[in-house]
């Protein structure tokens, strides 16, 4: 026991006599030093060289990395997205939920045959109806919301 607390007190006092030393190293500045700086720094610069302060609210500017085909989107390929199909959804309280058990019966707000949203990152993106395939399930896409759409529901 006595041996482990030594071990571990003296790598602890290692790790400290880095440290100080690294400290001493770098040396003790202090507001002086920085003041210091900034002077030699605005005597290198012309009076009244300073860019303009953006206010905020301003739109940024435009970065003009755009080909003839639109924007490089392979940058953002590579990303992985959640993609899940939403049979239905209901409210049920914690009662009603706790007496859940095997062969119980949730009713959904859907109508039976109704699409089913596919949602991407949570967000609603299409509506499918389910096929199978390859002894899976799939869904085929019937009703592809456009991208102005999905801005909209996002505001």
């Amino acid at each position: 026991m006595a041996d482990e607390k030594d071990a571990v007190s003296a790598g602890d006092q290692a790790l400290a006599d880095e440290w100080a030393a690294a400290l001493n190293e770098a040396g003790e500045g202090g507001q002086g030093d920085i003041d210091a700086l900034l002077a030699a720094d605005a005597a290198q610069q012309p009076k009244g060289a300073r860019l303009p302060m953006e206010e905020f609210g301003t739109p940024p500017k435009p970065v003009e990395n755009f080909g003839l085909e639109g924007p490089n989107l392979d940058v953002i390929l590579d990303i992985p997205v959640m993609i899940s199909m939403e049979v239905g959804s209901t409210e049920i309280n914690i009662r009603n939920l706790l007496q859940l058990n095997q062969g119980s019966v949730i009713e959904l707000d859907r109508l039976a045959g109704e699409p089913l949203d596919v949602l991407v990152n949570g967000t609603l993106i299409a509506h499918g109806e389910v096929v199978v395939v390859n002894e899976k399930f799939g869904i085929r896409l019937t009703d592809v919301i456009s991208p102005t759409e999905r801005i909209k529901k996002l505001r």
